[in-house]
């Protein structure tokens, strides 16, 4: 399964989607800091810097694309703005870039689509995002699933959204359970180990930015980064879900 990783960040979606056997074979990121994290960590896949301009002709390896990812922009729709009265949701400029993710999964015609953004979008437009996948064709399933599900010691609420043409082997439900339904339930066999990696990251984040460490400046760009970061596991466990439900068919 060949992946176009959109508005990819520093590759959380790429890394839980190849621990299921996917390869990324093209990112799209507008930051210059956060792509040269993903040039570091896979070095030889290309990397475009604007989803806005992207199209099938831009590189061949778009030819062989068989899912497309994102978590695209939720600065629109997150209820965070609420009390600035900016919350416009899909209307906005930032949260309205998903209409560049139908674009090219109207031009590419994945096999599937997995987005992520806020439980605020179900309130700020989510229509619109259904109403455009059914547009090209395509069907969705959705269910908000929290990083907390993977052990990790936060809940960072996400809404999920698994697509696909209408009428293919994805759709339906196997063992009685939609593909986010059963991602869901193998997320629990993450908890001990999300938990153990997180307290671990905590004794080292002293050493990390101590005098001798990583700088002021880098770190407030990492977390930045971390921030705005998917947990690669939920990912994962969707991917293995659709390669299986893929390969049965």
């Amino acid at each position: 399964m060949n992946v176009l990783d959109l508005f990819s960040g520093i590759g959380g979606f790429s890394l839980g989607l190849e621990r299921a056997g996917m390869r990324t074979v093209a990112f799209c990121e507008i930051d210059e800091w956060c792509r040269d994290r993903l040039q570091d960590r896979w070095p030889g896949v290309f990397c475009f810097s604007d989803v806005r301009s992207l199209t099938r002709a831009c590189h061949p390896v778009l030819n062989a694309v068989d899912g497309i990812c994102g978590g695209f922009p939720c600065q629109d729709a997150s209820l965070g703005q609420t009390q600035w009265g900016k919350r416009v949701g899909v209307d906005g400029e930032r949260t309205g870039l998903f209409r560049h993710i139908i674009r090219l999964a109207d031009d590419l015609r994945p096999l599937f689509v997995i987005l992520e953004n806020v439980p605020g979008l179900l309130s700020a437009g989510f229509g619109q995002v259904l109403g455009a996948l059914a547009e090209i064709g395509f069907d969705a399933e959705w269910r908000c699933i929290p990083a907390s599900k993977a052990g990790l010691p936060h809940r960072r609420d996400r809404l999920w959204i698994v697509a696909y043409p209408r009428g293919s082997r994805l759709s339906g439900f196997v063992g009685g359970k939609s593909i986010l339904e059963s991602a869901e339930a193998a997320l629990a066999q993450y908890g001990n180990e999300a938990a153990r990696a997180w307290r671990a990251l905590e004794r080292d984040l002293d050493g990390l930015r101590g005098s001798d460490g990583i700088s002021v400046a880098m770190d407030r760009r990492r977390i930045k980064a971390l921030g705005n970061a998917i947990v690669p596991q939920i990912p994962e466990v969707i991917g293995r879900e659709i390669m299986m439900r893929i390969n049965q068919g």
